[in-house]
């Protein structure tokens, strides 16, 4: 299949059985060249009711070579028409950590970002499902932390069972998820992401805001780090806190919040950081 090497504003090109689909991305602030694993259709061990993936099904089948080919192609693209490539980020239709080809695709996509878009980040999009097996830990850790241009973007939409089933509606505990989120957390670097919304009409409750946010500074106390030698410092990167902004396929069970909501959420984050003395920034994408 031909690639399409126009930016969109959306991801819905990944349903047409794309690999790499160059997009503007608010959390990264410019264009995104994202890689799909998953051409014909949706793997996920996640069932967000927001996601913006469609059902869909494709004849076209994942080949390495391929998004090798079409990857250069969109660094180029984007080059000659002068525009920067922010990221080039693992996310496309479902769980990136699921496929088989994950682990040379990631190789293959570092070699090309180092060749051919140096100042370029490479991100990984991950629920954090697959911290459960141990060579997705093992490997996601050694490019968190051997590697500096790489970053993963760990989904933490909740901070109790009953708001992650509402966001996740996934059969795995949230307590054992959460275990090897901190686990991780830990041990390597990593970008907190957190979807704000509403679910069938109701907005996070209280209870569920102040355990997120109690999480969210566990995470970032200092004495979890056991390898970190600065005082003061943390391997939460920054946290991300996004507004649903695209269509999903259960729309409306997911709906958009008002944008005061969210630079609320944003401002009493911040405040709990400012207690604790914790300095990782906080980032509103409405």
């Amino acid at each position: 299949m031909a690639l399409n090497i126009t930016p969109t504003t959306s991801h819905r090109e990944r349903e047409k059985g794309f690999i790499v689909y160059p997009v503007y991305s608010r959390r990264s602030e410019g264009l995104s060249v994202g890689i799909n694993l998953f051409t014909q259709r949706k793997m996920c061990n996640f069932d967000c009711p927001y996601c913006e993936v469609f059902p869909f099904s494709s004849d076209a089948v994942f080949s390495l070579e391929q998004m090798e080919v079409d990857l250069r192609d969109a660094i180029k693209n984007a080059q000659e028409q002068k525009i920067t490539v922010k990221d080039i980020c693992f996310s496309g239709n479902g769980e990136p950590t699921l496929s088989p080809a994950f682990p040379d695709a990631l190789k293959s996509a570092e070699k090309i970002r180092e060749q051919a878009a140096p100042s370029a980040k490479l991100v990984i999009i991950t629920n954090g499902a697959g911290l459960l097996q141990k060579r997705t830990f093992s490997l996601l850790k050694e490019t968190a932390v051997n590697y500096s241009m790489h970053d993963i973007w760990l989904k933490l939409d909740a901070g109790t069972p009953y708001w992650y089933q509402k966001m996740s509606r996934s059969s795995i505990p949230f307590e054992k998820i959460m275990e090897k989120i901190k686990e991780f957390a830990s041990c390597a670097p990593v970008t907190i992401q957190t979807m704000l919304c509403a679910i069938d009409a109701e907005i996070p409750p209280q209870e569920e805001v102040q355990a997120w946010e109690t999480i969210i500074c566990e995470l970032n106390e200092t004495d979890l780090f056991k390898q970190s030698t600065v005082k003061g410092t943390s391997n939460i990167r920054k946290v991300q806190l996004y507004g649903k902004a695209r269509s999903a396929p259960e729309d409306p069970s997911a709906s958009s919040l008002p944008a005061e909501y969210l630079k609320s959420r944003a401002v009493s984050l911040r405040r709990r950081f400012e207690e604790k003395n914790i300095i990782t920034p906080v980032n509103l994408y409405l």
